[in-house]
């Protein structure tokens, strides 16, 4: 798939660092929030300032609203948002797939795009974990691999219904989450009609529900160079 059209509107395309700072703050601001979040918001306020207003204001407005709350209950309704609800979800196959067999199919796909970006997952995370999706495609190629935007972007496009369900869902509990999610759906093309139809039917119907066990497989480092900062989510 082509990295070409990732933007609606060529008007509003960012350069390469500009789109790197985008998905950056969007995947910080989707983990479990800290007492290193919290410390790093006017950073984001400022990385916000410098996007397209369709991107850095629904960003601006996520920012304001962790600013303004204490860090205990910004931690409790994360976890009401993101680990009890199931079409909350930041696990991107999990949408399509559920907890069935297929569902280890596509997470060999996402274990790959780390792979051929000279990334290797570490800790507690699953490989379709959004932020540390996002994460990969704001690296600059450190891993000494392919390039990992273009492969995290891919997925993303690929699991499309995954992010209209989630935004979907964020927006019906009026969560300020959902403008993270915004903001990223400004950098993707509109979605295709089978997709919102799919989308329509995953949000009334949830997904498949098969448990299989599929363990954890990590957040991610590079490869072979460890000195490269990892990533640290939150586990759900």
């Amino acid at each position: 798939m082509s990295h070409r059209g990732l933007l609606a509107a060529p008007d509003i395309r960012p350069r390469g660092p500009q789109r790197r700072v985008a998905y950056a703050a969007i995947s910080a601001l989707l983990r479990y929030p800290d007492e290193a979040l919290v410390r790093d918001l006017p950073l984001l306020e400022a990385a916000a300032d410098t996007l397209p207003a369709c991107a850095g204001g629904p960003l601006s407005r996520l920012i304001a609203h962790l600013a303004s709350e204490p860090l205990l209950g910004l931690q409790a309704a994360y976890v009401a948002t993101f680990d009890l609800q199931r079409r909350c979800c930041l696990y991107l196959s999990y949408c399509l797939n559920g907890d069935t067999r297929r569902r280890g199919g596509a997470l060999w796909r996402f274990r790959d795009a780390y792979r051929q970006a000279g990334f290797r997952l570490v800790g507690g995370e699953l490989p379709d974990y959004l932020p540390m999706l996002l994460e990969l495609a704001a690296s600059d190629g450190g891993g000494g691999g392919a390039d990992g935007e273009n492969a995290a972007v891919e997925l993303i496009r690929e699991h499309r219904e995954g992010i209209l369900v989630l935004r979907s869902a964020l927006d019906a509990r009026g969560s300020p989450y959902a403008d993270a999610v915004r903001a990223l759906e400004a950098f993707l093309p509109p979605a295709s009609s089978s997709a919102t139809a799919t989308a329509v039917r995953l949000a009334r119907e949830g997904p498949p529900s098969e448990l299989v066990g599929l363990e954890p497989s990590g957040a991610f480092e590079p490869y072979p160079a460890p000195h490269t900062a990892r990533t640290e989510g939150h586990a759900s």
